[in-house]
């Protein structure tokens, strides 16, 4: 198993996230990853960083599919391999109902035939074996519908790609995540258990592992007291578990139900709902944290490990901004 460093959303204090990558890049991490919600988006951030190291992939966790076309996405991807010399991954997601309709103005639409289209049309961007052009349910190129001029014409991506760039994608329902075995290189996990590999066994069954990276994010807290460094997760795993969609259309409350927590999630989700945030990380179970999580102090965390290396994961990506964290993990996993 490798490592690799989750930096989340953008904070305002980039010069001290650009440290922590730099070291993880000492420290010889795999990758650095970037995410994007409804603030800062993964790519500037992921540039910035990528120009100020120089052998850490450089992953998005996730570019949001309704956020730009087939073909932007493929041009963003290119453009950030051919700068930093080959170390981009492009790490895929639809997001939610909540975020692709409420902020792109994008419909959510069928999200497995969505996905499929959408990663079909950026492969065949990157293969630059023909001009592009895909009639689908979801994309039209070029475009035929209301409105069209007619003068549309197949393009083909004008600079040469490098190579073939892994592509991941973000999935946690069963269909998604056998959908993300099918079609990508790699799966970025949410909340990722060690300890409920049978709730995923289905989705790669018939997929070689040998060639597929499983690289879940998971949040290293490092410090004296368990408790105290749970709380540092709670509030997230709330947010996640109750605000992030609706009731009856979660996908983390759902991932909580399937792992067992059906009650907690349950609470969660109205504690959250009613503008009770504190309340509802309070309602996370320690139970969850641990597993999903790594917290507390030295020893601890290489116990909790444990399961993690034995797992079918091939990469940890770390979530910390613990320069002493990361030396830890670097230790425990080597």
């Amino acid at each position: 198993m490798r490592l690799g460093l989750n930096l989340g959303y953008w904070g305002a204090d980039a010069a001290r996230v650009v440290d922590v990558a730099q070291h993880a890049e000492k420290l010889g991490f795999h990758s650095v990853w970037t995410a994007e919600a409804y603030g800062s988006d993964s790519v500037v951030p992921l540039a910035w960083v990528g120009a100020q190291t120089s052998k850490i992939g450089l992953g998005t966790a996730i570019m949001q599919m309704p956020a730009r076309s087939p073909a932007m996405t493929a041009m963003t991807a290119v453009t950030l391999d051919l700068l930093s010399g080959g170390r981009a991954l492009l790490g895929l997601g639809l997001s939610g109902p909540q975020v692709a309709e409420g902020w792109h103005g994008q419909a959510y639409g069928k999200p497995l035939a969505k996905t499929r289209e959408y990663v079909d049309i950026v492969r065949t961007i990157l293969r630059r074996e023909a001009p592009l052009e895909h009639h689908g349910e979801h994309y039209d190129i070029p475009y035929t519908g209301p409105g069209a001029t007619g003068l549309g014409k197949p393009l083909k991506l004008i600079v040469h790609p490098q190579r073939q760039i892994p592509i991941y994608l973000a999935a946690i329902g069963p269909k998604n995540v056998k959908l993300a075995a099918e079609i990508a290189d790699g799966w970025l996990p949410v909340w990722f258990s060690p300890n409920r590999l049978d709730v995923y066994e289905d989705a790669f069954e018939g997929r070689d592992l040998s060639t597929f990276d499983i690289a879940p994010t998971v949040s290293v807290v490092l410090g004296d007291d368990a408790a105290v460094c749970r709380q540092m997760v709670k509030p997230m795993l709330a947010l996640y578990i109750g605000g992030m969609g609706a009731r009856g259309r979660n996908f983390y409350n759902d991932l909580a139900c399937r792992y067992g927590y059906e009650a907690a999630a349950k609470e969660i989700q109205d504690l959250y709902l009613d503008g009770k945030k504190q309340e509802a990380a309070a309602a996370v179970p320690d139970e969850l944290v641990d597993e999903v999580a790594l917290c507390g102090p030295k020893e601890r965390i290489a116990e909790l490990v444990e399961p993690w290396k034995k797992s079918p994961v091939t990469t940890m990506v770390v979530a910390t901004v613990q320069t002493e964290a990361l030396d830890l993990m670097a230790e425990l996993v080597s």
